[in-house]
């Protein structure tokens, strides 16, 4: 997948990948990097991860706490509100929603290329 596309689709889905990360439990953002690459996403720097978490956090979707490190710098953990966890079922249903409507297009006879 050419870089330039790839970076396109993900401005517009990685708020809700994010949040799909944290619907499984609390991560701190180095872990959440990680899912993300480990989910085929590719890297995803920090300095678009973090705005992105304070966005969410600011909107009441995500709440952060600090814990101190063990034998280094103290981590920032998150974690979905209730709000959160309501925005992500409905925002991922309506992708699912979305993506389905885009397959009959590229794919008319039901017939996806490997």
């Amino acid at each position: 997948m050419k870089a330039e596309r790839r970076t396109q689709w993900l401005r517009g889905v990685l708020d809700l990948c994010v949040l799909g990360v944290l619907a499984d439990g609390e991560y701190y953002g180095y872990a959440i990097t990680q899912r993300l690459e480990q989910a085929g996403l590719g890297h995803i720097k920090g300095g678009t991860l973090y705005p992105l978490l304070a966005r969410l956090e600011e909107a009441g979707l995500v709440t952060s706490r600090w814990t101190a490190g063990e034998q280094g710098p103290g981590r920032k953990y998150y974690t979905l509100t209730q709000q959160g966890h309501h925005t992500f079922k409905e925002q991922a249903g309506d992708w699912t929603s979305f993506t389905e409507h885009v397959a009959t297009l590229i794919y008319p006879r039901g017939e996806k290329q490997e």
